[in-house]
């Protein structure tokens, strides 16, 4: 009887731990933030948007509402720490109900924020219903979102790091180590902003849960030198439409990616890596070396014919070191000479396919020259001891955009395609490159410095804009790190909704992710 009245009396005390236990965890559930120190709702969300931490897991639960994590204003629930300076955020995000029919574009999110506006500057790593993962960002109050979208299956973790201006989201599949995945961009956060989780449920009368587990909060320390940064390159494309600026990451490696252009189909992408030439699926894919026979240590500088049956390149050959432009079949094959002068670098094609615009650099100066594509004399369309650089046609053949800096700055130009008439186009207070005009012929894509840049540099902050033809204005369409190697050719894709261009970021060598 003993035994048994102990036995009893154990249980209970074991019963009445357990529900000490239970209770001590439901009020920390309720009244703890972890790591967090508030949450908010942004924008409207109704009802108000609710969080759970567990400490003995570790767990964070976000239910919220809200219409939208886009466009010019949001509705979210944010859980938020005020922070300063470079940063981590790293986590593991999962929706609870995955049943029924939920929104493919309800959102979970690893966000900085400069503030707590509906319309605010921000930047995260969105994990979306349908599975997609992007880089969102909008960067000035009230402005459009943009974003960079992955074509992968939902991460098992994902991280977002700020390194001085420079956003930088980072993803594991499984058990691999955090990689960069060529979603980054450059967003200005001035002073202390807020990092945190947030969820999203994209229909206002709907609630919906993510969980957030494995959470770490982390600062950064810059590279000891710059030795210890690897230089990593994203080819992509982006939307020109100004309300749906999405991009989309075709590929990323560890190597100089440089220089796309289109298959006249619009099914794939022809890039330079280290100096060869390769050929991708426009939806992303393996690359295939495309075989330039004899030709060796090519640039940048190519483009496909009119008709996609040639590719025109600027190559090396063993016996003529100098660059000069050779025209090889477009499926690959045996080169064909078209320049003899050495330091030749091809530009644009003619539109009738008769003619290539090409340049040749001179002891600090340039000219544009025109030769026909079955050889013979070439023309020189400019004269003079200044910078005229990246010719291209534009639709019609009438023109020929190009920069120079004749006035004193780099502007853009037109001139007959004869080399007549020069006239100025774009006279701004920016370094002004590589203009290529749309198939349409309604719009240019303009890669612009600022001002104290001198050259053509690769690595330097730039943006790629929009000039419209019919009023001459110019409008931001994404802010990278780029320069030389992003756009040198002819980049629209066939339809002239979007473009192809290549980024580039600077990151430690030895961990391409982890700060821990």
């Amino acid at each position: 009887m003993r035994r048994q009245i102990s036995f009893g009396i154990s249980v209970l005390a074991l019963s009445a731990l357990f529900l000490f236990v239970s209770a001590a965890d439901l009020i920390a559930q309720s009244g703890s933030l972890g790591i967090f120190e508030g949450q908010s709702d942004v924008g409207s969300v109704t009802p108000p948007g609710t969080l759970t931490y567990s400490p003995t897991s570790h767990i964070y639960s976000v239910t919220a509402a809200g219409a939208n994590l886009w466009s010019t204003t949001d509705g979210f629930h944010f859980v938020w720490k005020k922070v300063s300076g470079d940063v981590a955020l790293t986590a593991e995000m999962n929706f609870s109900d995955t049943s029924g029919n939920p929104s493919p574009h309800r959102k979970a999110v690893l966000m900085f924020r400069q503030s707590l506006d509906a319309d605010g500057v921000y930047a995260d790593a969105a994990q979306h219903g349908s599975g997609m993962t992007a880089l969102q960002y909008r960067r000035a109050p009230g402005t459009t979102t943009q974003d960079i979208e992955l074509n992968i299956e939902s991460p098992h973790r994902l991280r977002l790091e700020k390194r001085g201006d420079t956003i930088t989201m980072f993803l594991s599949m499984g058990n691999e180590p955090l990689h960069q995945v060529g979603a980054s961009i450059k967003l200005r956060l001035d002073g202390t902003f807020y990092a945190g989780i947030g969820v999203c449920s994209h229909n206002k009368d709907v609630t919906e849960k993510a969980t957030f587990a494995n959470v770490e909060l982390t600062p950064l320390t810059p590279p000891a030198t710059l030795a210890t940064l690897a230089l990593y390159s994203t080819l992509q494309t982006i939307s020109i439409e100004d309300n749906f600026r999405r991009a989309m990451v075709i590929a990323t490696d560890r190597a100089h990616l440089e220089a796309p252009n289109w298959s006249r189909d619009g099914k794939a992408l022809i890039f330079n890596r280290d100096g060869q030439l390769f050929a991708i699926p426009a939806e992303g894919g393996k690359a295939t070396l495309l075989n330039t026979g004899a030709a060796t240590r090519c640039t940048g500088s190519h483009g496909l014919s009119p008709d996609g049956k040639w590719l025109a390149i600027s190559c090396s050959m063993p016996d003529k070191p100098e660059t000069r432009v050779y025209i090889v079949p477009s499926s690959g094959g045996e080169t064909r000479l078209l320049t003899e002068n050495p330091a030749s670098y091809f530009h644009s094609w003619s539109p009738d396919g008769k003619t290539i615009a090409f340049t040749r650099p001179s002891h600090g100066s340039g000219n544009i020259y025109a030769i026909p594509v079955d050889g013979g004399a070439e023309t020189a369309l400019t004269t003079g001891s200044g910078i005229s650089d990246d010719p291209d046609y534009s639709p019609d053949g009438k023109y020929i955009y190009f920069n120079s800096d004749r006035t004193g700055t780099m502007q853009i130009w037109r001139m007959l395609a004869d080399g007549s008439h020069p006239e100025q186009v774009t006279f701004d207070e920016f370094q002004n490159w590589t203009p290529h005009p749309s198939p349409d012929g309604k719009s240019i894509l303009v890669l612009s410095y600022d001002n104290d840049v001198t050259g053509h540099p690769a690595n330097k902050d730039i943006a790629l804009r929009i000039l419209n033809i019919a009023d001459g204005k110019l409008r931001v369409l994404v802010k990278i790190v780029g320069g030389s190697g992003t756009d040198n050719v002819p980049n629209w894709a066939p339809d002239g909704s979007h473009f192809a261009f290549v980024s580039y970021q600077m990151l430690p060598a030895e961990d391409t992710g982890s700060s821990e």
